[in-house]
């Protein structure tokens, strides 16, 4: 029997099984190939990493975990988890059944993207969620903001340390009275309408077009579309989640362990604000070290 299966490959569940292989715990890591930021060109604020395709980073990773007889990297997907601590059995789509004691689930989160024409294909180029990801190559140009509700405000503030030159899309939510009259205390204008396209030349933007005629240029849209987890298995297994202003996420306690006694979550799935590649590495190693403390004897 393994230690441990992690289902999902990206930068958590390779972190996990970093720590556990050199802990020599009998682990296998199965990924479909398919990590959230692999739309990005560029990965940032990756201490080591800065600057780099993310694709290559990971690949980097993976042959450094070749050195570990213990890691298994598995291209195949889970399809289905049952069991209980000590005792877990997954299928995968290969038909392959593998029981484990313990499981890490780090299979992310897939963005939706809105049917807005064009927001698909600059997804990643010049439509992006997060300043620290991206900010510092865009600083000093003209950012335009999607409101998704009051906590839009905070990121206005936020924004302010790359650019002043800032607009809002209220894109057909209502901003309050108060939250306008700061917007223009901070010289921020306010677009009203919905967005009904994003008109671009190979995913960097030209103007984002609007319901009421009017097209607003900028160089950089900042949105926060929804997403889900790229798989169900928390939901046949039953485990708590929480409620995140993009969608749901999977509770765990301080040592990153679900709602089910030795199943274990990182990463975007188990991310409810601000997900990172750092933040999401760091969750992936204490899930593994936390997961390989629960099977002392």
């Amino acid at each position: 029997m393994n230690d441990v299966i992690i289902i999902g490959g990206s930068f958590a569940g390779l972190a996990a099984a970093l720590q556990l292989g050199r802990a020599r715990r009998k682990v296998i890591v199965l990924d479909t190939g398919r990590p959230r930021n692999r739309f990005g060109h560029h990965s940032h604020g990756v201490l080591g990493h800065d600057h780099k395709p993310p694709l290559d980073i990971l690949a980097e990773a993976r042959q450094q975990l070749a050195r570990y007889p213990a890691i298994r990297l598995v291209n195949a997907r889970a399809e289905s988890v049952s069991g209980a601590i000590d005792d877990f059995c997954v299928v995968t789509d290969d038909h392959e059944n593998l029981k484990a004691r313990r499981l890490i689930l780090s299979y992310g989160v897939a963005d939706q993207m809105p049917d807005v024409p064009g927001f698909a294909e600059s997804w990643g180029t010049s439509i992006v969620p997060c300043p620290y990801c991206d900010g510092y190559e865009v600083a000093d140009q003209h950012w335009g903001v999607v409101w998704s509700g009051p906590q839009s405000h905070q990121s206005v503030r936020l924004f302010r340390d790359w650019t002043d030159k800032l607009t809002v899309f209220a894109d057909g939510h209502d901003i309050s009275p108060e939250l306008r009259a700061d917007l223009a205390h901070r010289n921020v204008p306010v677009a009203d309408g919905r967005i009904v396209e994003i008109a671009h030349h190979k995913g960097h933007i030209t103007t984002v077009n609007l319901d009421t005629g009017r097209n607003v240029a900028v160089d950089v849209l900042f949105a926060q579309p929804r997403n889900k987890p790229s798989a169900s298995l928390h939901e046949s297994l039953g485990l708590a989640t929480v409620d995140t202003p993009t969608g749901v996420a999977i509770k765990v306690d301080e040592r990153r362990q679900t709602s089910m006694p030795g199943i274990y979550a990182a990463g975007d799935l188990a991310t409810p604000f601000l997900p990172s590649v750092t933040q999401s590495s760091w969750q992936g190693a204490m899930a593994g070290i936390f997961a390989q403390q629960s099977m002392l004897a």
